[in-house]
Parts: structure tokens; C-alpha cells; sequence
């Protein structure tokens, strides 16, 4: 496999997504090391690009990615990104980003958004842990965000969320503004027919402006919360799932080679495969 596909898939403490990220990427064609916190950051250099896996890095202490970011390998994956490389982040990943200052980087290493606890349904909920199916839509120009490449404009497809602290919001009052004119919100919670709406049912974490996944200003970092991992083979599907994806998994059914057929999370994992390829050439 050709050396600008080979990927870094960053294990902290507390991570426990990099197994079936590793083999959602290797099945679109990625070649994929798991690398620990600890080792030389130095070697990051040689990779292609960067994933940040789901999990509870450091048990989410004080928030959650925040204390991940304190690591020297983020550093200098911060180095690496500015040459272009791209860096996709999922739930404790996105969290990671967004303390990192890579996300949504608009005044790069300036901590501008928090992915807070999420909305309390009912009100008055001492936690609120949300794992369940959602859809999300593809809001960004075609090309805006490499890592999404492969999805046309306004597409939508389920995926799945398992977080506590998910929603995207800040303090700084023209940020969300800024983020709609640059075109940065790639992703966005919405219903089966693309419908974005503010309740409890669409938007489960109650993220500002019901976004699910923003890309940096240059387009090659990715901070998502759903787990597009949890989606790449028909056989994850739920059957219960309506749309045509859940069509697809009841017409799998029995079908060996149907279950095995790619999800909608695979496109993600091919459009990062093809920003690797471009970096790495």
C-alpha cells in the first residue's frame, strides 16, 4: 500500500474506539498504526494524515479532550496539519480538537467553542448520556471539507452518537455567524427526510445551530461527533432504521455479501483516503 495512505490512529488513556475505527479505515483502503500517547512525536511526521478516536481520554477530566491536548503529540499534529495534512477527529476526538484549538480555527490555537454536557431532556436530569441513531446532513458546499468530499451537498445518512458532552456551543457572539459565512459547518443533526430542527428528537445534544461535525478554515481537520465507524457496513445498520439505508439492511437480510456491503460511514473514510493521497503527494 502506497506510503501517503498510511495513517495515525492516536490512542490516549482512556480511548476505546481504535479498534473498529481501525478497521472502518483499512477497509476503505487506509493503512492505519495505532500510535500511542507516549511514543516519539517525531514519528508522526512520517504518516500521512491523523484520526482521533472516540472514547474517554483521561477520563474527561476537567472536560473532556481537554486534558489529551496537553500531550506532545498534539502538538505536533497541530505542526503537521498546518502543512496541509488532514486530521479527522470523532466524539472524544472532536472534543480533543476543539480543546486543541484546531477546530473550528478561526484564530488558530484559540480555544473559541466548548462541547458541553448536552441538553438536559427532561429538564432537571442529573446526567444525560445519549446513545442512540441519528441522521445528519451534508450541509457544506461540495469540496468545502476534504474529508467529506465524497458526499454531495445536502445528502443525508445515519449515523450513530454515544457521548455526554456533545454539544457545540460558545460564548463568543459572532462566532456562529463566522462559521455559516466560511462555510465550516459540514455536518448537521436533522430528521429521515433532511429536516434541521431544534428538538430533542433531531438534535439530541442540543448543539447550537444542530451541528454535528466543523472543519477548519483550510478544510482538512474534521471535528464530528457521530460515529461514522459505527455506519461503514450495511450489517451495522439497525433494522428498525427507517430511510433507504434501513431498506437496504432489510433487503440484505440472509445476504452474506449484502450485510458486508459499505455503509454510508465508508464515504467519509474514502474522501480522507484521497486527502491523504493528495498531502502525501
Amino acid at each position: 500500500m502506497p506510503d501517503n495512505c498510511r495513517v495515525a490512529l492516536i490512542q490516549f488513556p482512556g480511548s476505546n474506539c481504535e479498534q473498529e475505527t481501525k478497521r472502518a479505515a483499512e477497509a476503505a483502503g487506509l493503512w492505519v498504526d495505532i500510535f500511542r500517547w507516549n511514543r516519539d512525536p517525531a514519528l508522526l511526521a512520517q504518516y500521512a494524515g491523523y484520526i482521533i478516536g472516540g472514547g474517554f481520554s483521561y477520563q474527561d477530566r476537567v472536560r473532556a479532550g481537554a486534558v489529551a491536548t496537553k500531550e506532545p503529540i498534539v502538538r505536533t499534529i497541530v505542526e503537521q496539519v498546518a502543512q496541509g495534512k488532514p486530521c479527522l477527529g470523532i466524539c472524544n476526538g472532536a472534543q480533543v480538537l476543539v480543546e486543541s484549538g484546531l477546530i473550528p480555527g478561526i484564530n488558530p490555537g484559540e480555544v473559541e467553542m466548548a462541547l458541553a454536557p448536552n441538553r438536559l431532556d427532561p429538564p432537571g436530569r442529573i446526567t444525560y448520556y445519549s446513545c442512540q441513531w441519528t441522521y445528519v446532513k451534508h450541509t457544506a458546499n461540495a469540496g468545502r471539507c476534504g474529508i467529506t468530499s465524497e458526499f454531495d451537498e445536502g445528502e443525508v445518512w445515519p449515523a450513530p452518537i454515544a457521548h455526554g458532552e456533545g454539544r457545540y456551543t460558545t460564548q463568543k457572539a459572532d462566532l456562529l455567524e463566522r462559521l455559516v459565512a466560511n462555510d465550516q459547518i459540514v455536518l448537521r443533526y436533522c430528521g429521515e427526510d433532511g429536516a434541521i430542527e431544534d428538538t430533542s428528537a433531531i438534535n439530541p445534544n442540543g448543539s447550537m445551530d444542530n451541528i454535528a461535525g466543523i472543519c477548519n478554515p483550510d478544510g482538512n481537520v474534521l471535528a464530528m461527533m457521530p460515529h461514522p465507524e459505527r455506519t461503514s457496513w450495511v450489517r451495522q445498520i439497525p433494522y428498525e432504521l427507517g430511510g433507504p439505508w434501513g431498506d437496504a439492511k432489510h433487503n440484505a437480510r440472509g445476504d452474506f455479501d449484502a450485510l458486508n456491503a459499505p455503509g454510508p460511514g465508508r464515504k467519509l473514510f474514502a474522501s480522507f483516503k484521497r486527502v491523504c493521497q493528495f498531502a502525501g503527494g
